[in-house]
Parts: structure tokens; C-alpha cells; sequence
């Protein structure tokens, strides 16, 4: 049985327990960040972490605890577990409070660090390549609710989520209300046409995702390619090359159908591929912890 760090202390998974009236169970009121473990090595730890305090202060939580504290509990969490290959998920909730709105009538915030072991997607989705839809469902503004904070509200995501598994699927691509590709529920999205790679920039209302920042500063590089972030257009997507998905918990996995539509040659493409061996080395050898 697993052991959560739970406001300080160590307690069995079956014992750990959130009070009913914390505003992050009754408001979503709170922020999170889910991170892996490579052969003992947290990747882009602090990346995630500095993410994890810019979300907290931008919705004005105060965790009680300095970013250096977090670090060191989520290293002790991962030793205490034993967990040389897993995914960690941190947690800062609002805390404990009354049954109105108002955030400052919450005295302590709740913090929580998991570490469990994960498997997003099957393995021969990484050869054969995944099926998503569009869904029909946008993304929430950014200006009504920023995607840079992790946010623990995720109902957005969740039903679009629902309308790829509604369809036989697991993810689906969200469009902004301009009409332009955004992101998935739960992953980046990257275009590959003609040799040339892109992904739509953050102002198309994205998180920056952590996977994808390496993406783009090191593995692309790395593979002598660079990527382009622009404006994409669902026709493009329908009409590319190639099309992968990044993030944390699926890593780099290509895309192989939307809908009807079959991208490429259907299945994963060389680029694609390129691209997740290079993760995959990078992270088994010596997954960077900055």
C-alpha cells in the first residue's frame, strides 16, 4: 500500500483523507501538476514546480510551504514509495472552509503528493498510432479562466473527454471560439507537413506544457529540427503529414485518425517516431530534473 504526504505528514493511501467542506472537493477551488519518474530521476522537477507556485499565486493560495520544502517532500515521497518509474501528482487546495464562495474563509490549505505508477495509453498506440475526434465542445477562454493555471477545475476538459470516449476514443482535439486548434483534453498538439513542425502558440489558449517546452527546446534541436508556433487551423491538422500528441502522462504518442479522416500514412510517422525515441533516450538515460 502506497503513502501520501498529506499536509506534512506520511499517511497509508487508505487513510488519507480530505475534509468535505475543503473548496477543492466543493469549488475546484485549487491547483495541480502531474509529474514522472525515470529511472529514479523526477523529470523537469522544478519546471513543474516553479508552474505549481505561478498557478497558486495567480489564485492567490498560499500552500504554507516554500517551493524548496515542496521539492524535498516530493523526493521524499518518491523514496519512502520506492518508485524508480511512476507519476507523481501534487496538489494545493484552497483548504478547509464554509460553504460560500469566498476563498479567504479558509485558514490552511490542503497540500497532497501521490505516487503511484501510470500507463495512459497502450503500447501499440506508440507503433500503430492513436484515433481522437474533434470535439464540439470549445475551450474555455482564456481571458474567463487562464490555461496557465493548472487549475483543479477540469470540467472543460472533462466533457470533451467525454465525447471521445462516447465515440470510441481517448482524446479529442478542443478548438477555440476563434475557430482555432487549441489543444486536447489533456495533451499538446503538434503538425508535421512537408518536413516543416508547428504547434499552435499559447495565445490560441493552451497550457505550456512542460513536455511540450522540451519538445521544443530539446528534442527538436536535438533531431536538428525546430518548431514553429503559429495559429494552426483544423483543416491543416486534417491535412497533415503527420500529428503527435505531448504531455506528461502520454509523453510522445502519434495520431493516426481524426474521425474519418487518416492522417498521413495511418499509423506513426518518421518524424513522430524520431521524436519519441528521442524522449525515450533522453528520460533513460538521464531525464533533466531542472
Amino acid at each position: 500500500m502506497s503513502k501520501i504526504w498529506l499536509d506534512g505528514k506520511f499517511v497509508e493511501s487508505s487513510k488519507a483523507k480530505v475534509s468535505v467542506f475543503d473548496h477543492g472537493l466543493l469549488y475546484g477551488d485549487g491547483c495541480f501538476e502531474g509529474i514522472r519518474i525515470y529511472n529514479g530521476r523526477i523529470l523537469k522537477l522544478r519546471s513543474h514546480l516553479v508552474r505549481m507556485f505561478e498557478s497558486a499565486a495567480a489564485i492567490r493560495l498560499q500552500p504554507g510551504y516554500s517551493i524548496d520544502a515542496i521539492e524535498e517532500a516530493v523526493r521524499e515521497t518518491v523514496k519512502i514509495n520506492q518508485q524508480k518509474d511512476g507519476y507523481i501528482r501534487l496538489v494545493f487546495t484552497r483548504g478547509k472552509g464554509t460553504l460560500g464562495l469566498n476563498p479567504f474563509l479558509c485558514p490552511t490549505a490542503t497540500v497532497f503528493i501521490i505516487v503511484e505508477s501510470i500507463k495512459l495509453y497502450p503500447d501499440e498506440m506508440y507503433e500503430d498510432g492513436m484515433s481522437i475526434i474533434v470535439a464540439k465542445r470549445p475551450r474555455v477562454p482564456a481571458k474567463c479562466l487562464d490555461p496557465q493555471v493548472k487549475s483543479l477545475n477540469y470540467l472543460n476538459n472533462i466533457l470533451a473527454k467525454i465525447e471521445a470516449i462516447d465515440a470510441g476514443v481517448l482524446e479529442a482535439i478542443m478548438l477555440n471560439l476563434d475557430g482555432e486548434v487549441s489543444e486536447c483534453t489533456g495533451d499538446n498538439i503538434f503538425i508535421v507537413k512537408d518536413g516543416a513542425i508547428s504547434t499552435p502558440p499559447v495565445s490560441s489558449g493552451i497550457l505550456n506544457g512542460i513536455t511540450r517546452r522540451l519538445v521544443i527546446e530539446d528534442i527538436a534541436p536535438a533531431l536538428e529540427h525546430s518548431v514553429n508556433e503559429r495559429t494552426i487551423l483544423l483543416d491543416e491538422v486534417l491535412e497533415a503529414d503527420e500529428v503527435f500528441l505531448t504531455g506528461t502522462a502520454c509523453e510522445v504518442i502519434g495520431v493516426s485518425h481524426i474521425g474519418e479522416k487518416v492522417i498521413g500514412i495511418g499509423k506513426v510517422g518518421p518524424i513522430t517516431h524520431d521524436f519519441e525515441n528521442q524522449f525515450r533516450t533522453m528520460v533513460a538515460e538521464n531525464a533533466p530534473e531542472d
